[in-house]
């Protein structure tokens, strides 16, 4: 059985069926749930007459949904802004304070994560076309040619120092998108 919440059309759906009624189980495989998840939105709904979330305990969200796309969408834009320069635009916006950790939750939550960058050479259309026309006036090169040859970009020489500390905001599966590679 697959576990998955039920959307609020769902809920209200398998509400309908019991009340023409149908049996839990029978509403219960056809929204592919188990029964007790169908029991409990009943019992619910006897008891509240809503199919609406209970309000839970604990510390209220700091931050709307209209913040959280906000913030979602300057760090898309921005892939190198950090969450304290994040912090300062809905602040100055709506002045709404949170706190760095918020921002990254928020971001954590719409699947953005904050790693190092791919560091390389941008490739520009005509590094692109030189590389292909190298390539092409190699094609036939022997492997004594080939053991002659030493390809130095490969490593990576620092003239002054790093600290390593730069980050960007990505999705998975975006690590060698240009907008993530410094």
């Amino acid at each position: 059985m697959v576990r998955r919440q039920l959307s609020l059309n769902d809920r209200g759906r398998a509400i309908g069926w019991l009340q023409d009624g149908h049996t839990q189980r029978s509403v219960a495989r056809r929204l592919n749930v188990s029964q007790s998840v169908i029991g409990r939105l009943w019992q619910r709904f006897r008891t509240t007459n809503s199919i609406q979330n209970r309000s839970r305990s604990g510390r209220p969200r700091s931050t709307t949904a209209r913040e959280d796309r906000f913030l979602m969408i300057t760090a898309l834009r921005q892939r190198f802004v950090t969450p304290r320069r994040l912090r300062d635009q809905p602040r100055a916006a709506t002045g709404n304070n949170v706190s760095d950790q918020t921002i990254r939750n928020r971001l954590r939550d719409q699947a953005l994560r904050c790693r190092r960058p791919v560091v390389r050479l941008q490739l520009l259309a005509r590094h692109r076309r030189a590389h292909l026309d190298w390539c092409r006036r190699h094609i036939r090169w022997n492997r004594g040619q080939w053991a002659e040859t030493l390809f130095t970009d490969e490593s990576r020489y620092l003239l002054q120092f790093n600290d390593g500390r730069v980050r960007v905001y990505r999705r998975q599966g975006e690590r060698f998108a240009d907008v993530n590679v410094v």
